[in-house]
This record gives structure tokens, C-alpha cells and sequence, in this order.
């Protein structure tokens, strides 16, 4: 008799789950489909490589003299290199006035770009501009009564919102698929893209071919850009990532505008704050962003950020993680200012910077001056010797000469660091030579994380260790 109660209630249980899901699936999309998709178009682009023909033995070149000696006459062992068309495919949309958006690494080095509306129509397109930290491109063509997108907003969307993608899957024109937004503000970086993107992650299907497609809310507006997907494989496994449409919407304007994006900067170095980092900081836990160093003559160096510094909140939005912070830097305009709230010393306090202009190429990171045998944790240090002329440019510290094995140091700190400073529970306590790194050490007890300033191979870092 019970047996059968709970299977009745069992299945009771389960339809009215059925029912509150499926109410929580969109309806027909095809409407969505037959206004957004006119506007979607197929990317073809043609580049020229080059094609060289070598005799080899498993990949490692083979001697003239063992070609003399299989009979290869001199005029054949050298054949020139030939040319060869590499096409690649991808997706796109027409933003307006014949621009057309897509990513940079589908049209990378292309020689020729043809792009295909659903109506058949082919363009040759101009390459008008590109950004490859956004991994964004720019096209126009040609034509007359080209349909276009409407835009929506990316900040709007929630994580479980349905989303709807059009494109190319390995060259299958115009294909439809759906999911929901998984996550915002992901950082991902790879050969193309640095960290200014807060990418959307999805569970969309998309496939090589969707890259530079778009994604649509169920209102259809795009709301991103189908960039990469994360895949062992190298097809689709559940993980899809997309630039959100805002982001997207601001660079194309710049290359339209100004013919090249720029970006705040504000010229440090950092790292995250883990549980140890975050006690020995005085944080009640781990978040933010921990400055490790400080460009000289840059913003950060110019509002008074001090490496050991932890930024909370930038531009009134929250930097939860480290990578969190370049999404938002970089979409600030250089020279304009915004406020930023700082951990020091266990104190949250408020910072105001002029942003400069992130550079174009790798330029040397410049550090800020420093504003001004220990068995706890297991090393040996020593004064600097400034008779030495390796050790002339030296800042003011004491330099690691031996860090013991299975000490709390090993593994974090290595023989010619030089330590700079120590906190505790957010107090610094600066060192100049062995004396003062041995005061300061004393003033602690064991168990107690530590936060070790240091300098190593020309890189400002800071270090937890826990004392004996």
C-alpha cells in the first residue's frame, strides 16, 4: 500500500517538475530566425602561403652529400617555394551602413574577403579596421538595401537567459542553434586576445565557422559575438564563449571613427590574493586585485598606488578577482578619470586616477621607486654589498642567500631575492638591511602569515609564508 503511495507521489513529483521546466523554455524561435537572419552573413577569406619542397628524413634536412650519393642531380635538390590559396571560413553581421563585424582571426592576413547574405548576394568586402586584443574586425561593402541588426544590451543579460545563435558551422550556412548564458565576465586569453574582453559563456553550440556570429536574446537583438569555444576535441563540448555586444559595439565605433581602438592603463603588475595573502593583509577574506609593482610615471604611480595595495572596486564596478580589473581599465577612455577603492593596511580607502593609454607595442615595464638568518622562516639573508657592482642598482633590502629545504619559505622564496618589505595583519615594516629584517621578524609568532614584498629578476612580488 505505501509502496504504491510514494510511486504515485514519484511521479507526481516528476510531472510537476516537467511542467515548471518547460515553462521555463522559449517558445517557437522561428520568428526570431526569419527577421535576425537576413541580416547574418558568411565570411569566405582568401589568403596566399607559401609552399616550400625540401628533402628531409623525419622532419630533420638531408646532407647535399647523401643527395649526391642516392643520385639527385644539384638542380633538383632546391625547389622554390610555390604559392598556394588557404581559405578560411567564418560568420559575420551587418551592424549598419554596410559595416560588418566579425572576428580578427577570420579574416587574419586574408588577401580577399567575400561575404554571403541569405538571399544569395555576394560582396567583396574592404577590411576596414582591426583590433586584435578584442579579436574584433571591421568590413564594408558595397551594396544597396543590405538588412541590418538591432543591437541590444549585454550588461542586461542574466546568467540562465536564453540566447540563439546564427552562422556557418563548418561551412553550413546559416545554421541555427540555442542555449542559455552559462556566465559573464570570463577572461580568456590566447594568441589573439589579451585580457580586455569580459567574455559570456554559453551553451551554445558553436563549431569552427560560427566564429564572428552572432548571439541574439529572445528579443532578437545581438547581444555578442560567437568567438571561441573551450574543446579537447576541437569541436563543440558544451563551453562556448562570445564578446559581449557592448564591448564589441565601442571598438567598432573606434575603428570607424578613429581608425584604431585605445584604452585606459594603468601601469601595474598583480596578482590574486589567496587565504594566506588576505590574513597577512589584514582582509577579512580573499578578493581583489594584490599590486605586486607599479610603472613609474603611470597612472597607478601618479595616484599613489603602493604595491601590497589591494583594489576592491574600480570605476564604482567590483574587482572580485585580478583579471577582473583590465576588462574594466580598458574600456575607460584614456585621460579620463575614475575613482578606485583601495585596501591598505587593512583600511579601505579612495584613490583617484588619470588613465593613460595602454601601448600599442611590448614596451619595457619601468618599476616605481619604493617609497622608502631568520629561522622562522627558514633562510639565510644578508646586506647588499654596494662595493659589488652586480648589486650597485640594487634597491634597499637584504638579499636571500639560502632558503632551507621543507621550510616555510621553500618554494616561495628562492637564493638572490631580494626582500623589500614585510606585512602583517595589513602593518608594513620596511627593510634596509639584515638588522631591520631581523627586528620585524621578531615582533611575530608562530603560525602567523606573513606577506613578503620582493624583488626578483627585476619583477616586484609578494609572497604568504606561514612562521614556524
Amino acid at each position: 500500500m505505501y509502496t504504491n503511495f510514494y510511486k504515485k507521489l514519484s511521479l507526481i513529483f516528476v510531472f510537476a517538475v516537467g511542467i515548471n521546466l518547460s515553462a521555463a523554455l522559449p517558445g517557437n524561435i522561428s520568428i526570431l530566425v526569419d527577421k535576425s537572419a537576413p541580416a547574418v552573413v558568411n565570411i569566405t577569406a582568401t589568403k596566399d602561403v607559401s609552399k616550400g619542397q625540401s628533402y628531409s628524413l623525419r622532419g630533420l634536412p638531408i646532407p647535399d652529400e647523401m643527395l649526391e650519393r642516392f643520385g639527385i642531380p644539384r638542380e633538383f635538390r632546391d625547389i622554390p617555394q610555390q604559392k598556394r590559396e588557404a581559405v578560411s571560413y567564418g560568420s559575420g553581421f551587418i551592424l549598419k551602413d554596410n559595416y560588418i563585424m566579425t572576428n580578427f582571426h577570420v579574416v587574419e592576413d586574408a588577401g580577399e574577403v567575400v561575404v554571403s547574405l541569405s538571399d544569395r548576394r555576394e560582396f567583396k568586402a574592404e577590411i576596414i579596421g582591426v583590433d586584435r586584443l578584442s579579436d574584433l574586425a571591421v568590413l564594408k561593402v558595397t551594396g544597396d538595401n543590405l538588412p541590418t541588426v538591432r543591437v541590444g544590451d549585454s550588461d542586461d543579460l542574466k546568467v540562465g537567459d536564453w540566447v540563439v545563435a546564427i552562422g556557418s558551422p563548418f561551412s553550413f550556412d546559416f545554421s541555427v542553434t540555442a542555449g542559455i548564458v552559462s556566465a559573464k565576465g570570463r577572461s580568456i586569453q590566447n594568441q589573439n586576445i589579451g585580457n580586455y574582453v569580459p567574455f559570456l559563456q554559453t551553451d551554445v553550440a558553436i563549431n569552427p565557422g560560427n566564429s564572428g556570429g552572432p548571439l541574439f536574446n529572445l528579443s532578437g537583438e545581438v547581444v555578442g559575438i560567437n568567438s571561441q569555444i573551450y574543446s579537447r576535441s576541437g569541436g563543440y563540448q558544451g563551453l562556448a564563449f562570445a564578446i559581449p555586444i557592448n564591448v564589441a559595439v565601442d571598438v567598432a565605433e573606434q575603428i570607424i571613427t578613429d581608425g584604431k581602438v585605445s584604452r585606459g592603463y594603468l601601469g601595474v603588475r598583480m596578482s590574486e590574493v589567496d587565504s594566506d595573502l588576505a590574513e597577512a593583509l589584514g582582509m577579512k577574506k580573499p578578493y581583489g586585485a594584490l599590486i605586486n609593482d607599479i610603472e613609474d610615471g603611470e597612472s597607478a604611480d601618479n595616484a599613489g598606488l603602493l604595491p601590497g595595495d589591494v583594489i576592491v572596486e574600480f570605476n564604482k564596478k567590483e574587482i572580485k578577482f585580478s583579471s577582473d580589473l583590465p576588462h574594466v581599465v580598458g574600456q575607460i577612455k584614456p585621460n579620463n578619470t575614475a575613482k578606485g577603492k583601495i585596501i591598505r593596511d587593512g583600511k579601505q580607502i579612495e584613490l583617484v586616477f588619470v588613465l593613460g593609454e595602454l601601448p600599442t607595442n611590448e614596451e619595457e615595464f619601468v618599476p616605481a621607486k619604493l617609497q622608502s638568518s631568520s629561522e622562522p622562516l627558514g633562510l639565510k639573508v644578508s646586506d647588499i654589498d654596494r662595493d659589488n657592482p652586480s648589486m650597485t642598482n640594487m634597491p634597499d633590502g637584504v638579499i636571500v642567500s639560502r632558503v632551507n629545504l621543507n621550510s616555510p619559505a621553500s618554494g616561495e622564496l628562492f637564493r638572490g631575492d631580494v626582500i623589500t618589505m614585510i606585512q602583517h595583519k595589513g602593518k608594513k615594516y620596511e627593510v634596509t638591511n639584515v638588522e631591520s629584517f631581523n627586528s620585524a621578524i621578531e615582533m611575530f609568532s608562530s603560525d602567523d602569515k606573513i606577506a613578503i614584498h620582493l624583488i626578483r629578476s627585476g619583477n616586484r612580488l609578494i609572497r604568504s609564508i606561514t612562521l614556524n
